[in-house]
């Protein structure tokens, strides 16, 4: 197969490399809407890697912490928390926040509403008070993907669930421990893309 550039997009075989990050096997697909604003917008394959595995990442989260959250909100906000990468493609490969607000405006300017467009800003922010379970969820599984834990975040997810905060803390561990087991397949899979095109 050779690759060939056509107009933003890398194609290989016909396909563009954005397509095949989106349509590969093994991971739950986006959210339609989301899908479609990656397309539209021109995302960088890579990009298009990461938010899937994030948001396969989520699926299991919701499903785990079931009807305490708003699951649709949540996978959204795990499907295009880094849209704003688009207009800040350096910040695929190395650190930066830029990314955050411009995720926000990009994604309200694409008639996306404030109350999801808000996930491209809060992700990077768990710490803030005014953060919601949803927020952080979104925020747990855009860390746990790549398998790094973060006791204090888990302990406010933890907290935000209810009930017995240090039985509730060590089930979460328990899926949270599952869930980074996966992450050298889910890292291998976001390498395998480029950050342009």
């Amino acid at each position: 197969m050779t690759g060939a550039g056509r107009g933003n997009f890398i194609t290989v075989a016909g396909v563009t490399l954005l397509s095949r990050a989106l349509d590969a096997p093994g991971f739950a697909p986006l959210p339609p809407r989301a899908r479609a604003l990656l397309e539209t917008l021109g995302a960088p394959p890579r990009l298009g890697a990461h938010l899937r595995v994030v948001h396969d990442v989520a699926v299991t989260l919701t499903g785990w912490v079931g009807p305490r959250v708003d699951v649709p909100a949540v996978l959204f906000g795990a499907a295009t928390h880094d849209i704003g990468k688009v207009r800040h493609p350096a910040e695929l490969s190395g650190p930066g926040s830029l990314h955050e607000e411009a995720g926000y405006r990009l994604l309200l300017a694409q008639g996306v509403e404030e109350g999801l467009a808000r996930f491209a800003r809060t992700h990077g922010s768990w710490e803030s008070a005014d953060v919601t379970l949803d927020d952080l969820l979104v925020t747990l599984a855009d860390k746990v993907w790549k398998g790094k834990r973060l006791p204090d975040l888990e302990q406010r997810v933890a907290e935000g669930l209810g009930g017995p905060v240090w039985e509730t803390f060590l089930a979460l561990d328990d899926e949270l421990e599952r869930l980074a087991s996966g992450a050298d397949e889910r890292l291998a899979f976001q390498a395998a893309y480029p950050t342009s095109g």
